[in-house]
């Protein structure tokens, strides 16, 4: 029951994700998401069995610290937005901005019920979604594309570095996905990822070791 309640914890936080990048991007302009029915809480229209299941089953099992995922992205036309580059930016920064925003509100949840049940199997759950929805947030804010942080970066750098980054975004999952997996004495992305999660989990759930 405790990891299937976790598991749920895991599917909503980025259904909630997505639906964040397709309102910002019907508040821009652009309707796509609502129109193709994506804006609702229903698993169904959202589940990609590889990103949502197959990917953080995998990860569970090869014994990875980073447990990630992704529900099918929302459909959205720049050519719609006021400012498709910029505001592409905005969609972008939606997505991880919700997920931080689900952590505070666990969090919240928590330190109501801590002094009543310092040790409840609630506890447990809620520090579990607090650390689900920072590490997505942290890991979408990776800066290569197809990742919100690089859909960021592309609205943010001069147009010569914004395009070359934007041609990453057919094979850049991959480009991650090996990083994580496959650390190298110089460069861990996967310690990284750890350490800013660690920190912003800390400050929003202080007294509770990130593990």
């Amino acid at each position: 029951m405790v990891m299937l309640i976790g598991f749920l914890i895991f599917i909503y936080s980025i259904i909630l994700h997505e639906i964040a990048h397709g309102l910002a991007a019907e508040r821009l302009g652009d309707p796509t998401a609502r129109l193709s029915g994506r804006l609702t809480l229903k698993p169904g229209p959202h589940i990609d069995p590889v990103m949502s299941i197959l990917v953080p089953l995998f990860l569970v099992l090869s014994g990875s610290p980073i447990i990630f995922g992704s529900a099918k992205p929302v459909p959205i036309d720049p050519y719609n937005l006021r400012s498709p580059r910029k505001d592409m930016g905005m969609v972008g920064l939606a997505g991880p901005a919700t997920n931080i925003a689900i952590a505070l509100v666990l969090s919240l949840l928590a330190r109501i019920i801590l002094p009543f049940s310092p040790h409840s199997v609630l506890i447990d759950l809620l520090k579990s979604g607090v650390q689900i929805n920072i590490i997505l947030a942290i890991f979408n804010l990776i800066p290569i594309p197809p990742l919100d942080g690089g859909r960021v970066m592309v609205a943010i750098l001069p147009d010569r570095y914004s395009e070359a980054l934007a041609a990453v975004e057919s094979f850049g999952i991959f480009i991650v996905l090996f990083l994580l997996l496959f650390p190298n004495s110089f460069f861990s992305l996967q310690g990284i990822v750890l350490k800013i999660s660690s920190l912003l989990f800390g400050f929003i759930f202080p007294n509770f070791p990130l593990v």
